[in-house]
């Protein structure tokens, strides 16, 4: 029985210190009571608010995308316009109901699985409300997901500046978190594109903020993990759409990939860059470009700089590799097979045209869920100032090595903002970044199997002390992982942002466990 256990769900080799200096209880939110419901929920329907309480509907928003946290809420609402989630935000207050925001649901923590109140679905506002091409401004309902707003640009020959790679992401989700792009090296994350927001605050006001009014909840509201306020429109920042030119370096090395793809973050060799692999044996350090003239730039002044190979030098070296070493014959098959399934996706005839890809749109997030996505879905970061990356990405590779036969990193770099501080005091951002930030994500390939929890916490943990150990931050730390949070910025900073969402928040009722 044990061997066909351990055939069936992987071998769990569950360290007893795993989750050393993090309470079990932390790792999820007790469900709540659901005291109150019953009012809350007339009053509600009193004043047209229509509240969804059967179970398909409720089941439906059960877990997320890493499908590891499940809780059901006592009632779903779909969001409308501002007025309505200002009138439900200050019942809820008065009832003292939590109240869960999902956008696209793409949370791998728990964070937008609500345990049992209120769940506000925000897809119900994807309205694109105003193209201005002139100023270069889109103005668009919060819900909309990525894929949604690019395809209404399009029309007009226009493009988005910087998104998630998954762009079933909602627009208000990513600038809650950040949202990174293989274009962030150079134009930053998504945050940072907005320019206005309208926001409902959690007492219900609707308030409209930017840097220069009401600045101070457009400072707490951008990466702020949906703590101070919902958002429901944003102004954000376009430009003109492009198709794009794709070049890709193959490496064996994990630190010499990472020199060169900071080399080109640097001297702004390239418009798209970033590095994805399957384990560390095959490193792919993406290229791109928008433009032949910044194409041409790179070949003439930064190609002959990288150390990596083109595709057939790459080929060459691994079958010499795994030929001297027969043993590895079972990961050599495993590479080839994940090459050939998937170099034909981002080369989809469809969408490629002498030479150039001409929707990276739908190439990027087929192919994120198509062979990334699972049933389980674990995908713990790290986020450094440059100089610490090098090491953060190593060493979390041995940890990947650890617990999982096959898995991937995504490594890419932020452009940080000039006036960054502000926006990013408690956020992906760590405090010692200047000019760019670093982030990897540490995702197993499972493949079909099934681990358990306990082994998917453990791996989690031991990529998150490394954070703790040099001085990072994460993208990923609320939710079933916030027991980091204290750890990583320290009591004070944590604090004063508790007190500023008391403040903001009497009843502590929105996003309720997620960060606090």
């Amino acid at each position: 029985m044990e061997t066909a256990l351990t055939s069936t769900v992987g071998l769990c080799p569950v360290g007893p210190d795993a989750l050393r200096g993090i309470q079990r209880q932390q790792t999820n939110t007790a469900r709540w009571n659901g005291k109150n419901w019953p009012l809350f929920a007339e009053e509600l329907r009193a004043r047209e608010i229509d509240v969804l309480e059967d179970q398909a509907t409720r089941g439906a928003f059960a877990t997320d995308a890493g499908g590891t946290a499940y809780g059901m809420p006592h009632g779903v609402v779909i969001a409308h316009d501002a007025k309505q989630i200002s009138t439900l935000l200050q019942i809820a207050q008065k009832h003292c109901v939590p109240v869960t925001v999902r956008g696209g649901g793409l949370t791998t923590e728990g964070e937008s699985v609500a345990f049992g109140g209120l769940l506000l679905d925000m897809t119900g506002m994807s309205r694109v409300l105003n193209i201005d091409a002139e100023a270069m401004t889109v103005r668009t309902e919060a819900g909309i997901f990525w894929h949604s707003l690019a395809e209404a640009l399009r029309r007009h020959g226009l493009d988005y500046l910087s998104a998630p790679l998954n762009l079933t992401s909602s627009v208000g989700g990513s600038l809650n978190v950040g949202g990174i792009d293989v274009n962030s090296p150079r134009l930053g994350c998504s945050a940072d594109q907005a320019i206005a927001l309208q926001v409902v605050t959690p007492t219900g006001d609707i308030v409209e903020c930017s840097d220069t009014s009401n600045a101070g909840l457009f400072q707490r509201v951008i990466l702020g993990y949906g703590q101070f306020g919902v958002i429901t429109e944003a102004t954000v920042k376009i430009r003109r759409y492009t198709p794009i030119r794709m070049h890709y370096f193959y490496y064996t090395s994990l630190r010499t990939a990472v020199e060169d793809l900071q080399m080109l973050d640097a001297n702004d060799a390239s418009d798209y860059s970033g590095i994805l692999t399957i384990m560390d044996s095959a490193v792919n350090l993406l290229v791109a470009f928008d433009t032949p003239a910044r194409e041409t730039a790179f070949r003439r002044d930064w190609q002959a700089r990288l150390r990596g190979h083109g595709e057939f030098g790459y080929t060459g070296r691994a079958l010499l590799h795994y030929a001297l070493r027969p043993w590895k014959l079972p990961q050599a098959w495993y590479l080839y097979r994940r090459k050939r399934e998937l170099f034909p996706e981002f080369r989809r005839p469809e969408h490629m045209r002498d030479g150039a890809m001409h929707d990276r749109t739908v190439v990027f997030s087929r192919a994120v869920w198509k062979f990334w996505g699972c049933r389980q879905m674990v995908i713990p970061d790290i986020a450094t100032s440059v100089d610490k990356f090098v090491a953060a990405v190593e060493r979390g590779n041995a940890v990947c090595r650890k617990y999982f036969p096959y898995y991937t990193l995504y490594c890419v770099g932020i452009k940080l903002r000039e006036d960054h501080r502000p926006h990013y005091e408690m956020s992906c951002i760590p405090p010692d970044a200047a000019g760019w930030a670093y982030g990897c994500e540490f995702e197993p390939m499972m493949n079909g199997r099934v681990y358990s929890r306990d082994h998917l916490q453990s791996f989690k943990n031991e990529i998150y002390d490394i954070g703790v150990d040099i001085g990072a931050s994460y993208y990923r730390f609320g939710g079933m992982m916030k027991g980091y949070i204290r750890r990583i910025f320290g009591d004070a900073l944590v604090d004063r942002h508790l007190a500023m969402k008391r403040a903001a928040d009497p009843a502590m009722i929105l996003n309720r466990g997620v960060i606090f």
